[in-house]
């Protein structure tokens, strides 16, 4: 089977899954809110793995289900001092299909993902240097206690999903990685019984997929592992998830 074949069949069986999942559809309409989210990936053995968290089991929103750190995107996060800058072609990809498409948009979806990590896992993505970085408000306070300063140029985009009609929350969701080599700086104390995350693991990809998780999660942690195969170049296409007329569809950015 040729690569372009692989690349076609893995995209028929992804929107199969995600247009199969059942989901209750009953909820008044909204409008999708911009977030971000990152996949932390260890190469260095044999097997990449992923770091998983898993939701508090008192939750409304997915109890107890192992998900990939993310949140909403704020305003500050758009001009957050950087060490680098997106490489271009990440920088493009992520600003297709978007109403108002600027460089300070598509930066802001990446630092999103680094400081919903820091926020949620205690991890500080970036390099550490002697003087501390400029901080926008305190939302990035934590990353100028520890002098760490986010590295754009270390992200990889890998997927997006906007979220269904007429389901309670409703996202348009930007699914990063970052290689494990990136954490700068550990928080202690962040996950625990009675935070978001109860507890971090990092798991095989092929494994990760059996865990209790939103299909989402299990799709793009194919589409990581698909990646990973094909050399995590920053030019590779980038899969975008979205209903229409009760089927998924998968579009290449």
């Amino acid at each position: 089977m040729t690569q372009d074949s692989t690349a076609k069949a893995l995209g028929k069986r992804m929107t199969e899954r995600m247009t199969n999942s059942e989901r209750d559809q009953s909820f008044a309409d909204s409008k999708p809110r911009d977030a971000a989210t990152l996949m932390l990936i260890d190469r260095a053995g044999p097997k990449p793995k992923v770091l998983l968290g898993r939701r508090h089991q008192s939750h409304k929103f997915m109890p107890g289900k192992f998900v990939f750190p993310g949140g909403r995107i704020e305003a500050l996060d758009r001009v957050m001092t950087t060490a680098s800058e997106l490489h271009p072609d990440t920088q493009k990809k992520l600003l297709e299909r978007v109403a108002e498409p600027s460089a300070h948009l598509a930066r802001g979806f990446a630092l999103a993902a680094v400081r919903e990590m820091a926020e949620e896992t205690g991890l500080l993505l970036g390099l550490k240097r002697d003087e501390p970085p400029k901080v926008p408000g305190e939302i990035w306070a934590e990353f100028a206690k520890a002098r760490v300063h986010p590295d754009l140029a270390q992200i990889h985009f890998i997927a997006r999903a906007i979220t269904p009609p007429k389901r309670p929350k409703r996202f348009d969701a930007r699914f990063f990685t970052a290689d494990a080599t990136a954490i700068a700086h550990k928080i202690e104390g962040v996950v625990g019984p009675d935070s978001e995350l109860v507890e971090l693991t990092w798991v095989p990809i092929e494994e990760a997929t059996r865990l209790n998780m939103p299909t989402i999660t299990g799709v793009v942690l194919e589409e990581l592992a698909a990646r990973v195969a094909a050399g995590m170049a920053h030019d590779l296409p980038v899969p975008f998830y979205f209903m229409k007329d009760q089927q998924f569809f998968r579009e290449l950015l």
